[in-house]
């Protein structure tokens, strides 16, 4: 299932499609027509990626599937946090450093330090290991290690699951953690646009999880005129990457 997903993501890459095209043109290049119509299908392409109120519409509506909870809130009732990896730079980065390195989704793993602030209760359950097909270095839960060690929340403040590379595999192998019972009132942090999926998995182990989402991307609207080529490909990306992980987590009952 992990190298399946891997096959998968690289196939949502919206670049990938724009590079077939152009690879398919450069074949067909003694049919002109077609080798022509196949360069402006590409070229046109492109250009509609970078406009930013299409993809953000998808987005929206997946964020807005989750409730949002403001860090002040008062979190008595749940025992704990699970936080999904994915906050981190990739380990052949990370392995060359000494501070902590963070992506887009620094929020996965900033949330539970401003939530325990408020709540000291509550439990950490970081959960990640090596997500890249062919990786090395530290584990994403090592990497996370060293900001939660540095912002005095190291010891029994934090527990790590660094074995799990797919959603699924974060709620099977996170209640095999000890002392962890799933049917108790747990938080589950990942980024919003991410969160129908995460949550319909761990619900399906067993997990009696509440949302809380972070990592938002977009706002009540977009304006028509916002435009980028860079964050138009990454969030069409995003939106393919989670309405086929949807898809493939249905089919294969794992969600």
């Amino acid at each position: 299932m992990f190298f399946l997903s891997k096959i998968v993501a690289l196939l949502t890459q919206p670049l990938t499609w724009i590079v077939t095209l152009l690879s398919l043109a450069l074949l067909l290049r003694n049919r002109n027509m077609l080798s022509r119509n196949l360069i402006s299908v590409a070229l046109a392409g492109l250009l509609v990626m970078g406009w930013q109120p299409v993809p953000d519409l998808i987005l929206r509506e997946l964020e807005n599937q989750s409730a949002e909870i403001p860090p002040q809130a008062d979190l008595t009732g749940y025992v704990g946090m699970v936080v999904l990896g994915g906050a981190t730079e990739m380990g052949y980065v990370a392995q060359a450093h000494t501070q902590p390195l963070f992506n887009d989704a620094a929020e996965r793993i900033i949330a539970p330090v401003i939530a325990r602030h408020k709540n000291p209760h509550l439990r950490v359950l970081y959960t990640g290991g090596e997500g890249a097909l062919i990786g090395h270095g530290p584990t994403e839960a090592q990497r996370a290690q060293v900001l939660f060690d540095n912002v005095a929340m190291a010891g029994k403040q934090v527990e790590y699951e660094a074995s799990s590379r797919t959603t699924y595999e974060n709620a099977v192998l996170t209640a095999q953690l000890p002392g962890v019972d799933i049917r108790q009132r747990w938080l589950l942090v990942t980024s919003a646009w991410h969160m129908p999926r995460s949550l319909a998995v761990f619900a399906k182990v067993g997990w009696n999880v509440t949302a809380y989402p972070v990592d938002f991307r977009t706002g009540p609207s977009t304006p028509w005129t916002e435009y980028s080529l860079r964050e138009g490909v990454n969030k069409w990306q995003l939106v393919l990457h989670e309405l086929v992980g949807q898809a493939a987590y249905r089919m294969t009952g794992r969600s």
